[in-house]
């Protein structure tokens, strides 16, 4: 995978804030299949453009394509937000500008790719990840030393309401936000956690975050078919090269066995890292074939911070995939048996 060298930093938060205040409605996007950080930063910018003084009663709509966590509808209560498998995908006409949160990789706004196409350049991106597409958006704020996206999305929020602090944010705002960063960080148990990210958290705690009642309403409120699924993928668990890299695999018939839906996978790459001897662990979940649509397979990746560690995102690359060194993703074409080979190849060639 080439990466893209202009995949930088072209503006500043305060001057997308302020283009943003002066751009009428707002479009907010972010990849498909949305996570806590991707749901949390839209949803947060939506709301600081909803409460924003220079343009009250702007319209702020969040448009997400894919599965969304069973948790999403509390979080995303009284914020505009549709979707592209029931609204279908957005029309540029209806609005003065458009925000990418959580990505810049056309690979992950595949959905929404013409809508992007006829904005004309009115685009900006706030991400955190190694690689993304430039051209995207001209007006850009990328800091892949962030944590989570949510953490310079708090500080967008605070430009966007003219706030001298994190902790002055509404309190309907500081609790996405806060949910973001907790899920992008494994609540503050990964390698990515940084001085900043705690200041970030404690002043969104100052502003009114309630951290227990978010931990129950993401963690504690699953569905009896989710861990049906993840029994499934930890019985056909394989180990390779001495046992630091370990492949689970959810097929299809898998998902349908538990009555399970594609997108309760989430979180299951990170569970074989807890074996002492797996420095690597991989999910493989197969993606139902269509008539069109020839066999792919997604693969999580996920590595331990060890004497030895394996940057992901590099193995995730040559998938033409990408992320983080600790946490990637990408999609392949082929069976997931024939997609297992080539990658624990790649894992420990």
């Amino acid at each position: 995978m080439q990466v893209d060298e202009s995949w930088t930093t072209s503006s500043t938060l305060e001057e997308i804030a302020a283009w943003l205040r002066d751009a009428g409605r707002v479009l907010l996007l972010t990849h498909t299949k949305p996570d806590g950080d991707a749901i949390g930063s839209t949803v947060a910018v939506a709301r600081a453009l909803e409460m924003c003084d220079d343009a009250p009663g702007r319209n702020a709509t969040v448009w997400f394509a894919g599965p969304l966590p069973s948790w999403a509808k509390l979080i995303g209560t009284n914020t505009k937000i549709k979707t592209i498998e029931t609204d279908g995908p957005p029309d540029p006409g209806n609005f003065g500008a458009c925000i990418v949160l959580d990505t810049g990789s056309w690979n992950q706004l595949e959905p929404f790719k013409e809508s992007l196409g006829g904005f004309g350049g009115r685009v900006a991106v706030i991400d955190h990840h190694l690689q993304g597409d430039a051209d995207v958006g001209p007006m850009r704020v990328i800091e892949t030393s962030a944590a989570a996206a949510c953490e310079t999305a708090a500080e967008l929020c605070r430009h966007i309401l003219g706030l001298d602090s994190i902790n002055e944010l509404p309190k309907d705002i500081a609790t996405p936000l806060y949910l973001g960063i907790a899920t992008d960080t494994g609540w503050f148990r990964f390698s990515n956690v940084t001085p900043r990210t705690m200041r970030i958290a404690a002043e969104l705690i100052e502003a009114g975050v309630e951290p227990a009642r978010l931990f129950s309403i993401t963690e504690q409120h699953d569905v009896l078919s989710r861990y049906k699924l993840l029994g499934r993928a930890l019985n056909n668990l394989e180990l390779y090269d001495n046992g630091r890299v370990a492949v689970m695999a959810v097929r299809v018939a898998d998902v349908h066995a538990a009555h399970a839906g594609p997108g309760q996978t989430g979180g299951f790459a990170d569970q074989a890292l807890s074996i002492e001897s797996v420095v690597v662990s991989v999910l493989l979940s197969e993606v139902e074939a269509t008539n069109t649509d020839p066999a792919r397979v997604k693969m999580s990746l996920r590595s331990k911070l060890c004497d030895e560690p394996v940057d992901v995102n590099v193995v995730a690359q040559k998938f033409n995939g990408g992320g983080h060194a600790r946490a990637a993703g990408a999609r392949a074409e082929g069976t997931i048996d024939d997609v297992k080979v080539r990658l624990v190849q790649a894992l420990t060639s």
